[in-house]
């Protein structure tokens, strides 16, 4: 089973999928374009797992507020994604005549079914952007071609924190990895299986299932399908046991970026034989004044450093200015600190300017946020 049957694989990314999940940071854009680690989009991640494992045929499934996404993607030159033969498809709501906004993933699907028809493949792979992972999909295809599964279902057994399985579908499976139950957003803690959104399955059995389920009145992917179809069709589960994040609120937004501080954790996610590819801007290389202190961050390209940072992500065109302290911080795209502040705990979204002498601190359980453009 080689790279050449990827080719038969279209991929799906669902850009809006959990922006209830993370408010804020959604408010004007995408899930998929929220900014991560420093210079990357949560897009970036599904997209470039994708053009690594071989397939480069992608549809990326939007709702609303894509205009960023839309300026961060372009032609999809940087994934290699700029092709005659197939390559990037922005797929915006509403291409389908009867289509309203959709609810769920099916109803999302069905949106753009004109779209899945036209293109040769047939595979299917679907992702959501709320995981950041690096993953090759290779032996995931070989597995479902071997285990003549239905659906399978790429998960991640371990040890979970309450929280992120609330928020997740946890499946039950047996020894062959055979998904004998599903639960949605269940009370457990401990050690479970749980769904990273990930979907492998044949591209005509997927638009058999999305069309009877239209006519039925179903939306939810998880509920009207994985629930509901549990002993008529055959789930698989592919144990994915490499390093990922999922994330399902601002605080696991947080997290996530200063879980790069970690070498160890970088290593594996931006793993240099499978790259994650982004959007290039040309800025100069970061720049250290004489009496800056910097220790354990994540520096972008373009920023200007004057005062002290420690333990923080700083995404291009930042400026810290003389005297600041910056500690467990995310500091987004050309925000601005102004001489002699503290800023703690705080994650500032794009062009935000703090003035001198500010003082903005909070607890290490809930980082401040302040949106995009705010002048404090």
């Amino acid at each position: 089973m080689g790279t050449s049957n990827m080719g038969k694989v279209l991929g799906l990314v669902f850009a809006n999928m959990h922006d209830m999940t993370v408010k804020d940071l959604a408010k004007d854009r995408t899930m998929g374009s929220i900014l991560f680690g420093g210079r990357y989009r949560l897009i970036d991640f599904p997209l470039s797992n994708f053009v690594n494992s071989g397939i480069s045929t992608v549809g990326v499934i939007t709702k609303y507020n894509y205009q960023s996404l839309i300026d961060h993607l372009g032609t999809g030159r940087e994934w290699d994604l700029s092709r005659k033969k197939g390559g990037l498809y922005l797929l915006p709501p509403f291409s389908n005549v009867e289509s309203k906004l959709y609810r769920g993933r099916l109803e999302a699907i069905y949106g753009v079914l004109n779209f899945i028809k036209s293109v040769h493949a047939e595979y299917i792979l679907m992702s959501d952007c709320d995981v950041v992972a690096n993953i090759d999909y290779k032996p995931v295809l070989s597995a479902h071609i071997e285990s003549g599964a239905d659906i399978t279902c790429i998960a991640h057994t371990g040890q979970h924190n309450t929280e992120l399985i609330k928020q997740s579908t946890v499946l039950t499976v047996d020894d062959n990895n055979v998904v004998k139950d599903v639960l949605i957003a269940p009370n457990l803690s401990g050690v479970c299986t749980l769904s990273l959104n990930m979907f492998l399955m044949k591209k005509n059995f997927l638009i058999d299932l999305v069309q009877t389920a239209i006519a039925q009145g179903r939306y939810s992917f998880e509920r009207d399908i994985l629930q509901s179809k549990l002993n008529d069709i055959k789930i698989v589960a592919y144990e994915y046991s490499g390093y990922f994040k999922k994330i399902y609120s601002e605080k696991s937004y947080f997290d996530a970026n200063m879980d790069l501080l970690n070498l160890e954790n970088c290593k594996e996610l931006f793993n240099p034989r499978r790259s994650i590819y982004t959007k290039v801007r040309d800025n100069p290389p970061a720049k250290y004044g004489l009496n800056s202190h910097v220790k354990n961050s994540l520096i972008a390209d373009g920023c200007v450093i004057e005062g002290t940072v420690e333990n923080s992500v700083l995404f291009r065109g930042v400026n810290v200015g003389k005297g600041v302290t910056v500690k467990n911080s995310i500091l987004m795209q050309d925000t601005i600190i102004g001489d002699g502040s503290e800023i703690k705990n705080v994650i500032t979204d794009k062009n935000v300017s703090v003035g001198n002498d500010r003082t903005l601190i909070s607890s290490d359980d809930y980082p401040m946020f302040i949106g995009k453009g705010a002048s404090v």
